[in-house]
């Protein structure tokens, strides 16, 4: 049996899960939330919910990574006692992870496509009609979003084949401290804008009248679902990286950095797009309009705007192919555990999976955009996006923390005892009783409401 790869260093470790976790939703759904909910009112909650939901399921990952030495695939099984059936998961983990790269590589597609456009000067002088034009001609073009999609499989891939450390760690790192070095910048840039101000008000300063009037209810619920899913847990996206790392630290301590990394983009996010949509009295919008028609816009009435936006869409195809890459690896290492061939070999046979697997997602908004599977104006992709974040992610992760919290599982002493290996803050045993009957609950209660938000709202 080939020794198992290791990270080279605890920051690549870090970086990369918190590369996994910072994705497009950071941008275009934490902000707009966060102004629709009440500001600052709304962050605390969501803070709150990530400490006491996010941190403990990622560290449950983490360990589950860390002690099998495995891929997702086979990590359970290692663990579990002989005749059990909890390696199930391992499927269902590699079954998410397929599916989140189906349509993920075409937004990452989007992104570079855009960075492109902006580049190369596409909306100068473009009236705001003219910029929502751009964004419909792209989507009604197979060839042109084919094509980004292929090089963004083939660029992801072939990155994982170089290996862990080589590859995987070394590109990622420098993508995330890109990533984070050009976030300050454009935050820096947006606050300084005449009118900024008023944004950075409207957003960060909690405003319970906001929250009120939406229900405090509904913003109670939409910032658990947002520190859930902000994190991708549930398809062993974590465990992967759980894999590769000694023992030297206690796993919950290095939760709790992925997380404050990951809240620390979605945050920052909004001080690049409220005071720039405040400057020039646009109201932020959510979902791929901010970012491929309202920022346009913006950027184009900005000075310099075609450096900021070149700038702000390398930002973003960043944040996506962080995502894609920690992915590739995850199914790159299930399908060395499940076939025993070469990394080499493996990332050859993904390319062409990986193609065919997307082709639906780009053509879902052409040549077959008659097939609407939630009813009028919905696509494939929004099908695609449904499996994995309202049914892989919520029983992904409550499969694996009923695998480590009960006796019929991994058991408890056995999770406690990898997650407190090493130095660093440890969890305390107080917390079994909460992780074991409330925390099932919450996430039941997260799956249940993703389901009435579908199909009966």
């Amino acid at each position: 049996m080939e020794q198992r790869e290791k990270l080279s260093s605890r920051l690549g470790f870090i970086l990369l899960s918190a590369g996994c976790a910072i994705g497009i939703g950071n941008v275009w759904k934490f902000p707009y939330i966060t102004g629709q909910y009440g500001g600052g009112a709304f962050v605390l909650i969501y803070l709150f919910f990530l400490i006491i939901m996010g941190v403990p399921m990622m560290t449950m990952e983490f360990a589950i990574g860390r002690a099998s030495r495995k891929s997702p695939l086979l990590a359970c099984k290692v663990l579990e006692k002989p005749g059990q059936k909890w390696h199930l998961q391992g499927y269902l983990a590699m079954a998410g992870n397929y599916l989140l790269m189906m349509f993920y590589t075409t937004v990452t597609g989007w992104m570079l496509h855009y960075f492109y456009l902006t580049a190369t000067g596409s909306f100068v002088d473009a009236s705001v009609s003219e910029v929502e034009g751009i964004f419909t001609q792209m989507l009604s073009q197979p060839l042109v979003m084919t094509l980004w999609m292929i090089f963004v499989v083939i660029a992801g891939f072939s990155i994982c084949s170089m290996g862990v450390q080589k590859g995987v760690e070394k590109i990622t790192k420098f993508m995330m401290l890109a990533l984070l070095a050009l976030i300050v910048i454009l935050a820096i840039n947006s606050m300084t804008l005449e009118g900024g101000m008023e944004g950075l008000k409207f957003y960060l300063l909690p405003d319970f009248h906001r929250m009120k009037d939406i229900g405090i209810g509904t913003t109670i619920v939409g910032a658990m679902n947002q520190s859930f899913f902000t994190l991708s847990l549930g398809i062993g996206a974590m465990a992967i990286f759980g894999s590769y790392i000694g023992k030297e630290h206690t796993l919950f301590g290095e939760s709790l950095r992925v997380a404050v990394l990951d809240t620390f983009v979605a945050i920052f996010s909004g001080l690049i797009i409220f005071p720039a949509c405040f400057s020039f009295g646009v109201s932020a919008d959510s979902g791929p309009n901010l970012i491929f028609i309202t920022l346009p816009n913006i950027f184009n009435h900005m000075a310099g705007g075609r450096l900021w936006g070149s700038l702000f869409f390398i930002f973003m195809a960043f944040a996506a192919f962080s995502t894609v890459i920690a992915v590739f690896e995850n199914i790159i290492s299930c399908s060395m555990d499940l076939t025993g061939c070469t990394r080499k070999k493996a990332a050859a046979i993904n390319i062409f999976l990986m193609i065919l697997l997307s082709l639906p997602c780009v053509l879902g908004f052409n040549v077959l955009s008659g097939i609407q599977p939630f009813g009028a104006g919905s696509n494939i992709m929004d099908l695609e996006d449904f499996l994995v974040s309202n049914i892989a992610l919520p029983l992904g992760s409550l499969i694996y923390l009923l695998f480590c919290v009960s006796r019929y599982g991994w058991g408890w002493k056995n999770f406690i005892g990898e997650a407190n290996t090493g130095k660093g803050i440890k969890m305390a045993n107080w917390l079994r009783f909460y992780m074991a009957y409330i925390l099932p609950f919450i996430i039941i209660l997260i799956f249940l409401l993703g389901m009435k938000d579908k199909f009966f709202h």
